[in-house]
């Protein structure tokens, strides 16, 4: 398996054309916009850069790198040959699924189509294809050339010799697969949105402000990001698909969405992408400030 393709250029898809172009892989990255393609290969060489600034990889390793990756608005152009494909596009289902029906159209017909959903059912994507063995879940985390875990998830009929094969090529990338079943949220956002929720639910609810619910996990339970600041980071819009998908998979109201987030949403707060969320953002700085609307 030498040969990668990745659909999607934004935060996910440029990380996972990195990681796969910096391990020796040849990747074409795929989008629709020729500016969205441009952007992502400054943000990969920045990132790059950034790597042998802190002596993690070498100069000549950043180069090749770079000289593994080709760029393509065509997705019949881009698939080309290749052995693997990493669906990274914006987590919604009907997106999802016709992008995988036009790839099983046009790929090669041995080809692993993979997507990178955190939470849409993977036996529902293959089940638009004529290759559902063929079909599994490669969940990346962010930022993908720092985070370890890949979530490998298995739909109904993905094969054996398919998760095989993602798991040990995710060995090869240096990070650690983790083989989940194919449920609502999987693992890591059926525990993660939860808490989130939850923690949204206590800002909305008035127990605590933004920064004292984020100083209670970051001091109190060691993590790095407060909940708060996390779903900022994820986008309140990819944290509200997700909590929906949930509560439509299980049916129960504990995954029932804020109706803050519901509206921050709707408002266009989105967290870092837009400026503003339960924090506000301004481009260069480093600074944690509380939005306005949530200073005590």
């Amino acid at each position: 398996m030498n040969n990668i393709a990745v659909i999607g250029s934004g935060t996910m898809g440029n990380g996972i054309a990195h990681v796969f172009a910096q391990y020796g892989y040849k990747v074409s990255l795929i989008d629709i916009s020729e500016d969205a393609l441009k952007k992502a290969v400054a943000t990969i060489d920045k990132n790059l850069a950034r790597q042998v600034e802190k002596g993690s990889i070498t100069a000549d390793v950043k180069q090749k790198a770079l000289a593994n990756l080709t760029t393509s608005t065509s997705v019949k152009e881009g698939i080309g040959q290749a052995d693997l494909i990493v669906e990274a596009a914006t987590e919604n289902i009907d997106l999802k699924l016709k992008i995988f029906k036009d790839m099983d159209e046009v790929a090669n017909p041995a080809a692993i189509l993979a997507t990178n959903t955190s939470s849409i059912s993977i036996t529902k994507i293959a089940s638009v294809t004529n290759r559902p063995a063929q079909v599994i879940g490669m969940h990346f985390m962010n930022p993908v050339p720092v985070m370890k875990l890949v979530e490998v998830i298995r739909g109904y009929a993905t094969s054996d010799e398919t998760t095989k094969t993602v798991m040990e090529l995710s060995k090869k990338l240096e990070k650690i697969p983790v083989e989940v079943n194919d449920y609502p949220g999987f693992v890591a956002n059926r525990i993660l949105m939860p808490m989130i929720n939850e923690a949204i639910y206590s800002l909305y609810e008035g127990v605590a402000g933004v920064s004292e619910i984020d100083n209670v996990m970051k001091l109190g339970m060691a993590h790095p990001m407060g909940p708060l600041q996390l779903a900022d980071f994820i986008g309140l819009d990819v944290c509200l698909s997700i909590l929906r998908v949930l509560h439509d998979g299980f049916g129960n109201p504990k995954y029932a969405p804020c109706p803050l987030l519901v509206n921050m949403v709707q408002a266009g707060h989105k967290g870092v992408k837009s400026g503003n969320g339960f924090y506000q953002y301004k481009t260069g700085s480093k600074e944690l400030v509380v939005a306005d609307r949530f200073k005590r």
